[in-house]
């Protein structure tokens, strides 16, 4: 099929400043910036995906599509095979047309959500792709699956067009955002990012009669090691500065990748003191919407995407 007038939007990447990196690159003509990424769709792998929040994967799972790259660098990064800029990971599903007949192959087996994972650099690509995807009859639930480093005007562009957002909100510390992901203005552009997702959803997260989100925001908070007052920070932003009863999902899942299992502070995983003071913290402002995990987590949320379906 021939999906030629669907790609205007592109026209974007000719001068990228999608995020806050603001590069400028010419992506059109094979220049790349910070995310190391021209024009292409340059995707990981897209699988079903039974792991997420409940509200998420709903009783069937969804249907992720993981974008190669990042416009953060986390030194801990538990998707580092398809996050790492200096990599030269082979690209799959490159092929537009390959990726609508993997997607809508996934949603003819009943599946009705979509989900984009680290979308932030690749906007006109994923809107492309739901373009298609809808002029094609089909309408699941689309999913902003983002790690929170976005422009506030980018994501406006997008009001009207996803139903969930599912964010990362994971320093309140520019310290620690510029050690461990490489951009210390992170509180500040993920603060500003979460109030334009609230101004266009809400606090309420709407559900369909199976407990499945339609529409709403879930924060997503990682736990590390050694930072509880990173984390109980980060729920103080949320709870004063949007609302006590946005939903948040407060993850213990997490472990120490090769890149960082010598680290003097991030080398361990989180106690489970840790991580109940924080659980703590969250009853006390009065967040009783969302989710917390099971202390063992970790060990069951470690993808491989060497392999066609990397969470089994």
């Amino acid at each position: 099929m021939n999906f030629d007038a669907f790609i205007t939007p592109l026209d974007e990447l000719e001068d990228c400043a999608l995020c806050p990196r603001n590069c400028h690159a010419n992506r059109l003509a094979g220049k790349t910036g910070y995310c190391k990424s021209d024009a292409s769709f340059n995707i990981a792998s897209i699988c079903i995906h039974r792991g997420e929040e409940p509200a998420i994967s709903g009783t069937d799972g969804i249907c992720n599509i993981f974008f190669d790259h990042c416009n953060l660098q986390c030194i801990y990064c538990q998707n580092h095979q398809i996050s790492n800029n200096s990599s030269n990971r082979t690209i799959h599903h490159a092929d537009l047309d390959k990726v609508i007949s993997r997607i809508t192959a996934i949603l003819d087996l009943g599946i009705n959500r979509v989900g984009f994972v680290s979308p932030s650099h690749f906007i006109p690509q994923m809107k492309v792709i739901i373009n298609i995807i809808q002029s094609l009859g089909y309408k699941p639930v689309w999913v902003y699956n983002t790690n929170g480093y976005d422009k506030p005007e980018t994501l406006r562009t997008l009001e009207g067009i996803i139903d969930v957002y599912l964010p990362d909100f994971k320093y309140r510390d520019s310290g620690l955002a510029r050690k461990y992901s490489g951009a210390g203005d992170y509180p500040e552009i993920a603060a500003k990012a979460l109030r334009e997702m609230y101004r266009q959803k809400g606090a309420a997260l709407i559900v369909d009669d199976n407990h499945a989100a339609e529409s709403g925001i879930i924060v997503r908070h990682l736990v590390l090691p050694g930072h509880v007052s990173n984390s109980l920070h980060v729920l103080k932003f949320l709870s004063e500065e949007l609302s006590p009863r946005i939903h948040v999902s407060l993850m213990a899942q997490y472990y120490p990748t090769k890149n960082v299992e010598n680290h003097p502070k991030l080398g361990r995983g989180i106690t489970e003191t840790e991580y109940l003071q924080v659980v703590e913290e969250m009853e006390k402002l009065g967040m009783f919407n969302g989710w917390i995990q099971e202390f063992d987590s970790s060990e069951f949320y470690r993808p491989d995407f060497d392999h066609p379906h990397p969470f089994e």
